[in-house]
Formats: C-alpha cells, sequence, structure tokens
C-alpha cells in the first residue's frame, strides 16, 4: 500500500515521464486493484499556453487525457505485480468527450477506475473535474508492454 498523498518525487519513481510531461502533481486517493484520485495544478506557466492560446489560455484536450492516463499509468502499474520494470501504452480510447475548458489557476481531479484488467491489457474509465464541473470522461485501453 502507498502512502498518501503521493507527491511527484514519488509518482516519478513510477512513472518514466518528466517535465515537461508529467502531468500529474499529486495522487491523493489509491485503491489497488480499483480506482485513483490525482491532481493537476493548472498554472500559466505550463509551456503549451505559449501557443494554445496567446491571449486565450486553455489546456488543450489532448493533455487533459494525458493527465487521465499517467494517473491510470499509476494505477496499473502499482496493481499488475508482472508491471515491475515495464511500462502501459495506450491501445485506444473510446467515448471521449469534452465538457468544458480548463484555464491557468483550475485543478484538475483525475478520477479513474479500472473496468477490467487481463493479463497484459486494462480498460479503464476516467473522469477529469473541475471543481464539481465534469471537464472531460472517456474510456482507456491500454497494455502491458516491455520498455523500448
Amino acid at each position: 500500500m502507498e502512502t498518501l498523498p503521493m507527491d511527484s518525487t514519488k509518482i516519478m519513481s513510477i512513472l518514466p515521464h518528466r517535465y515537461p510531461f508529467l502531468l500529474i502533481d499529486t495522487v491523493i486517493e489509491l485503491e489497488v486493484g480499483k480506482r485513483i484520485v490525482a491532481l493537476k495544478n493548472v498554472s500559466m506557466n505550463e509551456p503549451f499556453f505559449q501557443g494554445h492560446f496567446p491571449g486565450h489560455p486553455i489546456m488543450p484536450g489532448v493533455l487533459i487525457l494525458e493527465a487521465m492516463a499517467q494517473a491510470g499509468g499509476v494505477l496499473l502499474l502499482c496493481t499488475t505485480p508482472q508491471a515491475q520494470g515495464k511500462l502501459f501504452y495506450f491501445m485506444g480510447m473510446e467515448g471521449v468527450k469534452f465538457r468544458k475548458t480548463v484555464v491557468p489557476g483550475d485543478q484538475l481531479r483525475l478520477e479513474l477506475s479500472i473496468i477490467k484488467i487481463r493479463e497484459r491489457v486494462g480498460k479503464m474509465a476516467g473522469k477529469a473535474f473541475v471543481k464539481t464541473a465534469l471537464v472531460a470522461e472517456g474510456t482507456f485501453t491500454c497494455i502491458l508492454a516491455d520498455k523500448q
């Protein structure tokens, strides 16, 4: 069982992502084999805001999905004993919807639950919130593979 909250140093010991692509700051809930809740503090200092969009900064939807996937990666890597020294890669996304924009100053709350996990394939349902507003959702399928 992981000690919570899990800070970025601990997250980096699980995920290979680093600045500027580590998109989760803290894990506040983790039920191994079931669900995770992680936070992403959205700052004006994010490098993508230089071009998306000047004078009207909006977090790209694909990066919201990536943040959800990273949180899901922590969940799957903590859940799957055979994942030691391996990574989960995207296989697909379904039912993705963007509901509201995410702007500097927002805090994303990323909630993912395992739908099923079999041998090397995991499927999760994810939702991203700002306060109580749903901003994005989707279902993610990943495969466990050797690091290349």
